[in-house]
């Protein structure tokens, strides 16, 4: 066992190294899963942009199909802050970048925020997603609720944190030594869990669009692989074997590139520590 653990420890920055990002083709949003319609992102893109004059902080919208696109990082809280710590997401100092990612496809997002922010802001970031995201998310409008959900982070969060303040429903929470292990153990079992059954889990539970039915099935191919330098294609199956129902969607792949130490172009090189929050739907 520990020649294994070992041989884990030398080859982990190898795989590490292997892991692969989308591409940001602007600092504002990256719409790869094309679900914000066109005039909702000009409104946003606007926002982010006075926000970075305004302030110096650099917020960004990202959204994609699915990200089993890309070489697993096991969670979503892991590939945000992988990704997040890739482009360098807010000022290098101050680390107060923040990153709204939604997954359409998996039904998942995550508002991961740059190392500066306390905690209060993390349960800001949660209430956000609860209250504003996850509703319009359930109804199928994608455009409303990041629209929404993106100006109540610019306003609650990031606008407070630039202004040297704590969120109004924000403080210090306390804890005790056993519901963080408890958390901790907890969370790597859900990880592995999700890693391997996420797909099946999640059409389990998904209703067909024709029947209502619960218990889909999907089925996802790789049309073309995306490049460093193209996006790729990809199809994804819907069948239902309860009416037959049956349907293929075809999505963007966005176009990847290698881990490195880059500070992300034209971010400022911030970080993240793995704060924020997540969702989903």
């Amino acid at each position: 066992m520990k020649r294994l653990f070992a041989l884990f420890l030398v080859l982990w920055p190898a795989f590490a190294a292997a892991q692969s990002w989308p591409v940001y083709e602007n600092v504002y949003v990256n719409d790869y899963a094309n679900v914000i319609e066109e005039g909702a992102e000009q409104r946003i893109m606007s926002q982010l942009k006075a926000l970075r004059e305004e302030t110096g902080v650099e917020a960004t919208v990202l959204t994609i199909y699915t990200r089993w696109g890309f070489e697993s990082t096991g969670s979503l809280e892991n590939f945000a802050t992988g990704l997040f710590n890739h482009w360098g997401i807010g000022n290098a100092e101050r680390n107060d970048g923040i990153l709204i990612l939604v997954v359409s496809e998996d039904r998942e997002m995550r508002v991961e925020l740059g190392s500066g922010y306390g905690t209060a802001f993390d349960r800001e970031a949660k209430d956000i997603i609860d209250r504003v995201f996850l509703p319009e998310f359930r109804d199928g409008d994608f455009s409303t609720g990041i629209e929404a959900g993106t100006d109540a982070v610019i306003q609650r969060i990031a606008r407070v944190q630039a202004a040297g303040e704590e969120p109004a429903g924000g403080g210090a929470g306390g804890g005790g030594g056993g519901w963080i292990f408890g958390g901790f153990a907890a969370l790597f079992a859900g990880v592995f869990a999700l890693a391997a059954f996420g797909g099946r889990i999640r059409d389990r539970f998904s209703r067909c669009p024709s029947c209502g039915k619960r218990g889909i099935r999907t089925r996802k191919n790789v049309l073309e692989k995306a490049t460093r330098t193209s996006t790729g294609k990809g199809e994804r199956d819907v069948t239902c074997p309860h009416c037959n129902y049956h349907d293929t969607v075809l999505y963007t792949i966005p176009r990847i590139t290698r881990s490195s130490s880059s500070s992300g172009g034209s971010f400022g090189g911030g970080s993240s520590s793995g704060g924020g929050a997540s969702g989903r739907w």
